[in-house]
C-alpha cells in the first residue's frame, strides 16, 4: 500500500500513475486535504487501519510552485519544481527514482500514446537524432524505448502515406471531410466463457444466445445508419472486435456480412479484420463465410501456450485447440493471421512466456500482438484479487524485450504501441508484423487520423476534426454497454451518433 497526499487535484490523474508504476503490485491511495478519495471496501478499510504505507508521496501546491517529498522507510528526499504538469511529473519521477533506485523504461509519460510525438516529428521532417533528443530531455525515456518509438513512428508513416490526406492531417489545417475517409468497428460482446482479466462487457453465449437475433437486428440499423450519414465518405477500414465476433453461428455471420454489403460501398476497403479470438469458436464453415465475404485478416488469440494458465484464466479449450485453429485459418488462405499473446497472466513464470514464444514462432503468424496484463477494477482477477495475489505476474522490460526479439526472429518490426494504466510491469501493449502486413485499423484508431464510427454495445465512436490551429479535435460518444440496453435503446444510439457527426449527418 502507497499513499499520495496533495493539497489540490492537480494532475492526479498523472501524478497517481507515474507514482504507481514504481510500485506496480501495490494499492495507490490518494488523499486530498487529508480526505480519501474514491470508494473502499470492508476489506480495504481494514487494510489501510492496520498496515502503514510503503511510500508516501506528499504534493503541496502553490499558483506557481509544486514542492513534494518521498518518505520511504523513514528516509526523506524533497524537490520542488514550477506548478506545470510537465515539470512535476519529471520532478515526481526524478525524486522517487531516486528514493527506489528504480528507473522506469517510458520514463515520465503516462499517456496511452507514448510514441505519438515520435510520429509528429517524424512527419515534420525531423531527424532521429532530434526526436532522440526530445525524449531523453523532456521524458528521461530509456533510449530502447526511444529506439522502439522511433521505428514505430517511421513504420506508421508508411502505413499512412497509402491514404489522401491521413499522412499529413496533424499539423496541418487541410482536413477535408470529402477526402478523408473513416473505419467502421463492429463489437460483438458475446465468448465462448468469460476471461478471468476480462473487464469488458462480455456476455457468455450459452446464456445469452437468445439475445443474438435482438442484436443482430440492432447492428442492422446501426448499418442503416452508417450507410446514410457516411455515403459521400471513402470506407477504409472494417474490424469486428468483441467479446469473441465468432461466437456467432455461420448462418448468423454469413447475415451479417451480407448485410454490410448490400449497404456500404466496400470497393475501397483496405482491410477487414474479424477477431476469431477464441479457437473454440472457430470452425471450418465459420472460416469459409468469413472468407467468401472479403475478410483479409483474422486473429487466432492464444494468450498463453500454458495449458495450465488457460485452465487457471478460464478459457474452455485446450493448447491443441488453438494450433488446430491456427493450421484452419492457414488452410482457409487468409491473407493475414494475426495472434495476440499477454505478458503477466497469473501464475506465469519467465519460462512459462519462454514456452509460449517458442511455440508461437514455430506457427510463424503474419502478425504478432504482445500485450501487458492491465488488471481492471471490473475484471473478476481484481474483485477476486486475494485468490491470486501470490501467483507469479511475470513481466518486465527483459521479458517484454524477449517477445520483441521473438517477433524479429520472425522477420516482424514492430508499428504500433499503446499503454493502459495498470498494466503489469508498467509496460506497453505492441503489435508486430511482417514486411506488408501491419495492422492498418490498428495505426489509424491509435494515432486518430480519422474518423471511427463504433457499432454494437459498448462501442466509442470517434470524430476527428482539425482546430484550426494545427492540431486536432478528437469528439467522442459511447452505446451503452449492456446487450439488453442496447437493444431496447438502439434508436437512442443512432441519434447519439447523429448529434456526434451532426457536420456530415444532414
Amino acid at each position: 500500500m502507497i499513499e499520495l497526499r496533495e493539497n489540490k487535484r492537480f494532475f492526479d490523474n498523472e501524478t497517481g500513475p507515474l507514482y504507481r508504476s514504481f510500485f506496480p503490485k501495490s494499492r495507490l491511495l490518494v488523499f486530498c486535504e487529508g480526505k480519501l478519495l474514491g470508494r473502499e471496501s470492508t476489506e480495504e478499510k481494514q487494510e489501510r487501519a492496520s498496515v502503514k504505507p510503503s511510500a508516501v508521496l506528499t504534493l503541496d501546491f502553490s499558483d506557481e510552485t509544486a514542492s513534494m517529498e518521498i518518505e520511504i522507510s523513514g528516509e526523506r528526499q524533497q524537490a520542488s519544481c514550477p506548478a506545470e504538469k510537465n515539470a512535476v511529473k519529471r520532478t515526481l519521477y526524478s525524486i522517487v527514482s531516486s528514493a527506489t533506485g528504480r528507473a522506469l523504461p517510458w520514463g515520465s509519460t503516462t499517456g496511452i500514446r507514448p510514441t505519438k510525438e515520435a510520429l509528429v516529428m517524424t512527419l515534420e521532417g525531423k531527424d532521429p537524432d532530434e526526436i532522440r533528443g526530445f525524449y531523453r530531455k523532456k521524458y528521461f525515456t530509456s533510449e530502447e524505448k526511444i529506439s522502439e518509438s522511433i521505428e514505430i513512428a517511421q513504420a506508421e508513416k508508411q502505413i499512412l502515406s497509402r491514404f489522401p490526406k491521413t499522412d499529413s492531417f496533424e499539423g496541418h489545417q487541410d482536413y477535408n471531410l470529402e477526402t478523408n475517409g473513416y473505419s467502421i468497428y463492429i463489437g460483438i460482446l458475446f465468448c465462448p466463457s468469460i476471461c478471468l482479466y476480462c473487464s469488458f462487457s462480455s456476455h457468455q453465449i450459452d446464456a445469452y444466445h437468445s439475445l443474438v437475433p435482438g442484436y443482430i437486428a440492432s447492428l442492422k440499423k446501426e448499418i442503416d445508419f452508417v450507410s446514410e450519414c457516411f455515403k459521400n465518405r471513402r470506407l477504409d477500414c472494417i474490424y469486428f472486435g468483441g467479446g469473441t465476433p465468432t461466437t456467432l453461428t455461420e448462418s448468423e455471420l454469413d447475415d451479417l456480412f451480407s448485410y454490410i454489403e448490400k449497404k456500404l460501398d466496400l470497393s475501397h476497403l483496405a482491410e477487414y479484420t474479424v477477431e476469431a479470438g477464441r479457437p473454440d469458436s472457430i470452425t471450418p464453415e465459420k472460416l469459409r463465410v468469413m472468407k467468401a465475404h472479403g475478410v483479409t485478416r483474422i486473429s487466432v488469440n492464444p494468450q498463453t501456450m500454458n495449458q495450465k494458465t488457460l485452465d487457471l484464466i478460464g478459457r474452455k479449450h485446450t493448447v491443441e485447440d488453438i494450433i488446430k485453429a491456427y493450421e484452419l485459418a492457414r488452410e482457409a488462405d487468409f491473407s493475414c493471421v494475426n495472434m495476440d499473446m499477454i505478458l503477466g497472466l497469473p501464475g506465469e513464470n519467465a519460462e512459462d512466456i519462454r514456452h509460449t514464444l517458442t511455440e508461437l514462432s514455430k506457427l510463424s503468424p503474419d502478425n504478432l500482438t504482445v500485450h501487458s496484463l492491465a488488471v481492471k477494477t471490473a475484471a473478476r482477477l481484481r474483485l477476486e484479487w486475494d485468490k491470486y495475489e501470490d501467483l507469479d505476474f511475470t513481466n518486465s522490460v527483459g521479458i517484454m524485450d524477449e517477445a520483441l526479439e521473438t517477433g524479429r526472429s520472425m522477420g516482424m518490426h514492430p508499428y504500433y504501441l499503446y499503454r493502459q494504466k495498470n498494466m503489469a510491469g508498467s509496460l506497453e501493449n505492441v503489435g508486430m508484423a511482417k514486411p506488408g502486413k501491419d495492422g492498418i485499423y490498428n495505426v489509424m484508431i491509435m494515432e486518430e487520423r480519422e474518423d471511427i464510427v463504433a457499432l454494437g454495445a459498448g462501442a466509442s465512436s470517434k470524430k476527428v476534426r482539425s482546430d484550426g490551429a494545427g492540431g486536432v479535435i478528437i469528439s467522442r460518444c459511447e452505446n451503452v454497454k449492456d446487450i439488453k440496453n442496447y437493444i431496447e435503446r438502439i434508436d437512442e444510439m443512432i441519434d447519439r451518433k447523429k448529434q456526434l457527426f451532426s457536420d456530415i449527418c444532414l
